[in-house]
């Protein structure tokens, strides 16, 4: 399995997505758009995504639904989704953003300093915790911890 290095940026509005990646080009990343929900799905089945930005308000099947389906697939439940807002500050929205997985939830207008951090943060922790060949995702499971003295 080849390491993932994409960030793929979802929004519906062209605009929304040249912003971010206006944002996001200075960080080196290889970076893949979508328009919507179904071809975020596409993209993130088709391998090598290291880290999704995605808008939560898209026609059709939403950033919450491609969140849901993502924590269902062991394939793409390690991938660090960063959902994105433009509905502001919601307590109820946060809340189920947060119960699905999301690593966080971001309200437009996006600061392009902090999404940097976020995304390049998220995209170096995703090399320590993706699955490789062999090994299972470390996402939601404990470590195990070596007794004191023990041969590792």
């Amino acid at each position: 399995m080849a390491v993932a290095e994409k960030v793929l940026l979802v929004d519906d509005h062209e605009v929304n997505l040249f912003a971010l990646q206006s944002a996001l080009s200075s960080l080196g990343h290889p970076l893949e758009t979508a328009t919507s929900g179904d071809a975020a799905l596409k993209a993130v089945l088709r391998g090598g995504v290291a880290v999704t930005v995605l808008d939560v308000v898209m026609p059709g099947v939403s950033g919450l639904d491609v969140l849901r389906y993502m924590q269902r697939l062991e394939q793409t439940r390690h991938i660090p989704v960063l959902l994105v807002t433009g509905m502001g500050v919601d307590s109820r929205l946060a809340q189920e953003a947060m119960r699905l997985g999301a690593a966080d939830l971001l309200v437009k207008p996006i600061d392009p300093w902090a999404l940097r951090i976020k995304v390049n943060y998220l995209h170096r922790a995703g090399r320590l915790l993706s699955p490789r060949p062999g090994r299972a995702p470390a996402r939601g499971r404990p470590v195990p911890v070596p007794p004191p003295g023990a041969a590792g």
